[in-house]
This record gives C-alpha cells, sequence and structure tokens, in this order.
C-alpha cells in the first residue's frame, strides 16, 4: 500500500477541543452536540469588534492555527511558488473596459503593486482621468477592507461609495465630489453592500439597510446633506423569510425595491424623478412565484416563472395596471431552455438563455426579429454588461472559456458586427492551444446525466494516473460558469486536470434541475457529485483516490456530504467556508440567514419529516466510522454567513469520529465569508488551498509547464 502523503503528519497530536456536551431534541429525536460552546452567547457583537470574541474560545482557534501551520509546515516552498505563479499571471497594472455615460466614461484599474482597484473617468471624447476612489489609499491602516459599490450620481457631480473594514458584511455609504474630492458629511452605516441607487435629480439616493440580524430588511431614502437618522423609509420587509434589494431600471426612470425569498419575489417600483413616491406594488406575492422587473416604454417587462413557466417566460404589463390578470406572453415558456436574465434597450431587447449547461445571447426588436450571438467550444461562459446607457445600439459582452482567456466585445445589434476591445493578458504567458477543453456526462442511478467540464493539457494522458480537482456547488440554483481561471492553471499545469461538475441544485440544465437538487430531493446533489467523480475513474481521466474535492460555503456542505457518502473515493477533501452544521444551523431561527433557508432545505423546527431530510445528509452528523482522506477547511471569524464554529466543530468532529486525515482548520481572524477583499491575499490564501491538495494527490514536488512569456 502506497504510504499517504500526510504520514508524517499523523505523528502530530491534533489539538484537544474539550467536549461539553449539550443535547437538542426534535420530533423525538435527541442529538449531543460536544462543540456547541464555540459558538460565542455574543456572536451578533462578534460581527462587528472581533476583538469582543470569548476567551475560551478564541484559545481553541488559535490551537487549530497552530496545528494547521504544524501538519502543513512543510508546504511553504509550495505555497510560495504556487503565490508567484498565480502573481505572475496577473496584469497588475490591468485596467477594464471604461463604459460609457453621457458626456463621461467610467472604469476601474489597478496600480502595479495594488491590492484594491482604483475607480476613475475621464471624458467621453478624450481629456485627463479623475480618481474618483482610491482603494489602496481608503484600505491604509485596515486589517480587512473591500469596497462593495461605487455609484456616481447622474449629474456626475458626486459618488456614493460603500465599505466595509471589519469583513462582516455591514457597509457604510460615504459621498464625495468628483471635482474635488472633498467627502461630504453624509454618512450612512449598516447598509447594504450594493449601495446606493440615485434619484433621477442627484438629489439623493435610495438604499438597503441591513437589520442587527444582518437581514437587509428597510428600503430607505437619503437626501444629499441630511442626517441619516432623518432619512426617509420607504418600504420595510416585515416576513424575515424574505430580503430586501433596490436597483434600477435599465431606462433610469424607475427605481425597482424587490423583495425575493429562495422560492418567491415580490417588486414595487419609484418613480426616480419622484423619489419620494408611495411605492407602486407591481404584483402581489404568490408561494412559489418569481417575477423580476424591467421597464420599456409603456410597459413593465417582466421575467417569471408563473403558470408553469418552471424555465421562465417574459411578460408584458401597462405600466398604470401592472398586476398579474394584465400579465400578457411575449416571450413565450419553452421547457429546457432557461431565461436567466434580460436587457432592454430602447431599440433592442437582449436576453441571456441557457440550454443544457451551454449560455447564449439573443438579440431582438421588439416587432420581433430575432438572431443569436454564436460560440464554438466545447463550454464557455458568457456575461453580459447592460453599462449605463439606455438609448444604444451598442451592447458589450465578454466570452472566456477554460482555456480561453476573458475577451471583452462590443456588439453592434444593427450591424451584428462585433468588435474585441480587449484580451486578458497573462504576463507570465499562455497558450490556449496546449490545453484541452472536454465535456462529458455522469449519468446518475436515476438516470440522469450531469455535465462534467474537464480542462486538462494535451498532453497529459487519459490513461487513469492523473490525479483530478473535483469542484462543484449545486445550491440555490447558481450555476458556476465554465471561465478562463488563472488560479487553476497551477493545477492543470502539474498534470492535474480540473473538472466542474455541474449538479443537481444549481440550474445548469434549467429550473428543474435546480428544483430536483432541493428540499425532499437535496440527495440528488451529493450523489451527482459522487457519479461525475466515478464518471472521471470510468472514462480513465483519473483513478480511485486520486480525487480532491473542492466546493466553499454551499458547496463546502457539498464536499462535506459527498464525503461521509463515499470516503474511499477521494485523496483528499478542500471545504471552504463549509456550510456543514446543517441541521443545528436551519433549526436556529435566530440566525441571520435563516428563515429564507426554509424554502431552500426545509423547516426542521415545524416538521418531522423535512427533520428527516436534513438529517439524513447534514455532513456534521453523518460522520463515519472509517477512513476519512485528509480534510482542510476555513472559516472566518466575521462570517454571518457560514459562521465561524460550523467548519470548526465539523474538524473537531471529524477527529472524535473518523479515521485517517489529518483534518485541519485554517482561520482567518480578520475577514468574513469571502476570506480577504484584497487581490494578492487572496493569491496567499489559494496558495494554502492548492498547496494542500497537490500534497494529497502527491504533486507537492511537480513542477509546472513553462509557458513562452
Amino acid at each position: 500500500m502506497t504510504a499517504s502523503p500526510f504520514a508524517a503528519a499523523a505523528k502530530i497530536a491534533p489539538p484537544s477541543v474539550e467536549k461539553r456536551p449539550v443535547d437538542y431534541t426534535q420530533h423525538g429525536v435527541t442529538r449531543t452536540d460536544h462543540y456547541a460552546w464555540l459558538r460565542d452567547e455574543n456572536w451578533q457583537q462578534v460581527l462587528r469588534d472581533p476583538s469582543t470574541l470569548d476567551a475560551d474560545i478564541r484559545a481553541a482557534l488559535e490551537a487549530e492555527k497552530e496545528y494547521y501551520q504544524a501538519v502543513t509546515g512543510d508546504l511553504g516552498g509550495l505555497r510560495d511558488a504556487l503565490f508567484a505563479e498565480m502573481r505572475g499571471r496577473i496584469k497588475e497594472d490591468d485596467a477594464a473596459v471604461p463604459t460609457p455615460d453621457g458626456d463621461w466614461r467610467y472604469w476601474t484599474r489597478f496600480r502595479e503593486g495594488g491590492e484594491y482597484p482604483v475607480f476613475v473617468r475621464a471624458p467621453r471624447d478624450g481629456g485627463d482621468e479623475q480618481i474618483i476612489l482610491d482603494g489602496d489609499k481608503e484600505s491604509e491602516g485596515a486589517d480587512f477592507f473591500s469596497i462593495g459599490s461605487v455609484m456616481h450620481s447622474p449629474d456626475h457631480r458626486h459618488a456614493a461609495y460603500a465599505v466595509d473594514r471589519v469583513g462582516s458584511e455591514y457597509y457604510a455609504i460615504r459621498v464625495r465630489n468628483i471635482e474635488t474630492g472633498e467627502e461630504l458629511t453624509d454618512a450612512i452605516d449598516s447598509a447594504d453592500a450594493s449601495g446606493a441607487v440615485w434619484s433621477a435629480d442627484s438629489s439623493g439616493f435610495f438604499y438597503v439597510e441591513r437589520d442587527d440580524n444582518q437581514r437587509p430588511v428597510r428600503a430607505k431614502y437619503h437626501r444629499l446633506g441630511d442626517e441619516a437618522a432623518n432619512d426617509a423609509l420607504i418600504y420595510e420587509e416585515q416576513d424575515a423569510g424574505f430580503f430586501l434589494g433596490v436597483d434600477k431600471s435599465q431606462s433610469g426612470d424607475y427605481v425597482l425595491i424587490e423583495s425575493h425569498s429562495q422560492i418567491t419575489s415580490e417588486c414595487r417600483t419609484v418613480p426616480a424623478a419622484d423619489p419620494l413616491a408611495a411605492p407602486a406594488l407591481v404584483a402581489a406575492r404568490e408561494n412559489g412565484v418569481e417575477y423580476y422587473v424591467e421597464h420599456h416604454g409603456d410597459d413593465f417587462m417582466i421575467r417569471t416563472n408563473a403558470d408553469g413557466a418552471v424555465d421562465y417566460k417574459i411578460v408584458k404589463a401597462p405600466i398604470a395596471s401592472p398586476g398579474r390578470d394584465c400579465w400578457v406572453d411575449w416571450v413565450p415558456h419553452e421547457p429546457g431552455r432557461s431565461i436567466v436574465g434580460f436587457i432592454p434597450f430602447k431599440d433592442y431587447f437582449v436576453r441571456y438563455e441557457r440550454s443544457d449547461a451551454r449560455p447564449r445571447i439573443v438579440v431582438s426588436t421588439y416587432d420581433g426579429d430575432a438572431h443569436e450571438i454564436s460560440f464554438d467550444e466545447a463550454a464557455y461562459s458568457v456575461g453580459l454588461d447592460g453599462g449605463y446607457e439606455f438609448d444604444t445600439s451598442t451592447m458589450r459582452f465578454a466570452y472566456e472559456s477554460p482555456s480561453t482567456p476573458e475577451q471583452t466585445y462590443d456588439y453592434d445589434m444593427s450591424s451584428r458586427e462585433r468588435t474585441l476591445l480587449k484580451t486578458q493578458e497573462v504576463p507570465s504567458g499562455h497558450d490556449p492551444s496546449l490545453y484541452a477543453v472536454e465535456r462529458i456526462d455522469a449519468e446518475t442511478a436515476d438516470g440522469a446525466k450531469v455535465p462534467v467540464v474537464v480542462l486538462r493539457l494535451k498532453s497529459t494522458p487519459v490513461d487513469g494516473s492523473a490525479p483530478v480537482l473535483l469542484y462543484g456547488y449545486g445550491s440555490y440554483g447558481a450555476t458556476i460558469p465554465n471561465s478562463f481561471s488563472t488560479n487553476t492553471l497551477s493545477f492543470v499545469d502539474r498534470g492535474v486536470i480540473y473538472a466542474l461538475a455541474h449538479v443537481r441544485g444549481g440550474a445548469a440544465k434549467g429550473r428543474q434541475w435546480y428544483l430536483d437538487g432541493k428540499l425532499d430531493k437535496k440527495m440528488n446533489t451529493f450523489t451527482d457529485f459522487a457519479a461525475a467523480a466515478e464518471a472521471l475513474i470510468e472514462k480513465n481521466y483519473t483513478s480511485k483516490k486520486k480525487i480532491v474535492i473542492y466546493g466553499g460555503s454551499a458547496g463546502g456542505l457539498l464536499v462535506g456530504a459527498t464525503v461521509n457518502l463515499r470516503p474511499d473515493l477521494f485523496a483528499g477533501v478542500i471545504a471552504a467556508v463549509p456550510f456543514v452544521d446543517v441541521i443545528t444551523t436551519i433549526s436556529d431561527a435566530d440566525l441571520p440567514l435563516t428563515p429564507p433557508e426554509w424554502e431552500e432545505w426545509g423547516n426542521p423546527i415545524t416538521s418531522a419529516e423535512q427533520y428527516g431530510w436534513i438529517a439524513n445528509y447534514s455532513p456534521y452528523d453523518n460522520i463515519r466510522d472509517t477512513d476519512y482522506p485528509p480534510i482542510m477547511a476555513t472559516a472566518g471569524l466575521t462570517d454571518f454567513r457560514v459562521t465561524y464554529w460550523e467548519p470548526a466543530k465539523w474538524i473537531a468532529r471529524l477527529r472524535d469520529d473518523a479515521r485517517g486525515g489529518p483534518f485541519v482548520l485554517r482561520i482567518n481572524m480578520d475577514a468574513g465569508h469571502a476570506g480577504s477583499a484584497a487581490r494578492f491575499e487572496r493569491l496567499d490564501e489559494r496558495a494554502h488551498l492548492y498547496a494542500f491538495a497537490l500534497k494529497a494527490v502527491g504533486k507537492a514536488d511537480a513542477a509546472p509547464i513553462k509557458h513562452g512569456a
């Protein structure tokens, strides 16, 4: 038997986490949690001020940090090499393509060595650049810094920007004069990251306020120069299962106040020219009905799943009477063709669709003349950018694939000509012709076919000898794009095959694909992922014990549940901020995200049946007394989405109940769910994950191929 790459780590004693048993009884079932005490009783305060963390909990987390360093101490050189490779693939002084708006054009750029973007503008027809917000300067002295949004006013005089300096996603909005750089006295705290939506006359802006449980629930209007305490409450969401968002129509004429749960949505509109007008309801919420509003002429254009349109249709409704009984189908529902989004310009209508895990863009006039923008690769990603302007014949999109760096195009919707504006540069060199992008379908026990996209060097043999990094997510109807990642090349260039599995619970194959991976069908998500691993083995891409599975957040649930099902398949597990203590979290209505989550997972508080669904797969509660591969989890102390104690408890319990390992936790005491927002610090975090995975598959000493600069 081949010795484990982590054999030496087995001699290092893990920290002894004290057991303080707590019993929970639900529906006649009692479960004991020895590590519930790792949740700080004052966790809400910790989100805002990490220094208030309980001393015993801090000591336990610090001990985990020390153990992680001991287990991975020999990987320092590899991490340095990975960091250098990933940084070498980034054009450090890169700049986005400017986006026009009236007499100006706006964009972001980075400076050489800079961690954060610089937001700038210049006259549309040429002239000197003006700095709106310098992320590097603003971040000075902060342990954590994140920019949520920077939104300029319609008159181009002011910019409202939202920043988080803790990592808890409570954003502060500030305003400055763009011409002079003067900071205004306006100060709003506890805002959502989306920041400001300006009124038409630029006299103020809408924003969403988060409550003490981190729920975005109040839409407010702030008039420049006023105290935040005087801001007008436009709408407050009363249902804890619904969150609020604020946006503006592409036309600029309406502010859209959107309430949404996992399966239901509702929209109110306010004329951008009359910001204090009472919000007008488009259509009352109906359980299970989603609708998303845009504006064109005398109508609202609405994407919806109403009337059984599982993969969505687009309807029109007159502004004067937009209720459900006035909806008229405009783009009808077609099963299997998922309408993901759309942009209404003055004379053209652009919709983004997905069919069989392949995206496409369809452009039409309002009289029905339509055409598709075509792409050729086996797997790719397309992104739309509506820009700032409504009356234009130019639409911007970005194209990329796992082997093709991002290409940004302007597309003339009249002449149907595309103009390449920019191709992502890889300074250290990248030759797409060296790589193969392939797609296989993994068939499951119930006959579903799971798309798996593969990226490999053409020189990597397909004979079962290559290791694989298998990535997945599989929740909330999210679709992971088949995009280009300079970071992933650090695996592929070492002969590791990268695979992305589009499991049920995501929406790669339409909304039904999502519905077949949630609630009572959630187990499909995990068996799909195991089937993807088995298909890679069957098709000779790899072999048993040569696969590392990787997922973050709900993707951490995916890998945690899958390794419980099939620990024999894998060489390692990377679980980034993993949602693994599902039954406890979804049974706690006081946690910020729990009430909206019941529509995704079920409500174990009120239903014994739904308790059973979740208890059957919750990773923390289903660890087996058998050999497990090495597992690395990460956590962020100020993470309110997946609280730090979930991965901390999981790792401690793995050491109790499973064999094998090692099981390690790397916790960031200065960040939240997404880790650092600084671009090079993010690379360092990624290097830790990648080094652990490469060691797990015996590639820690492998050298990457050399690219010509």
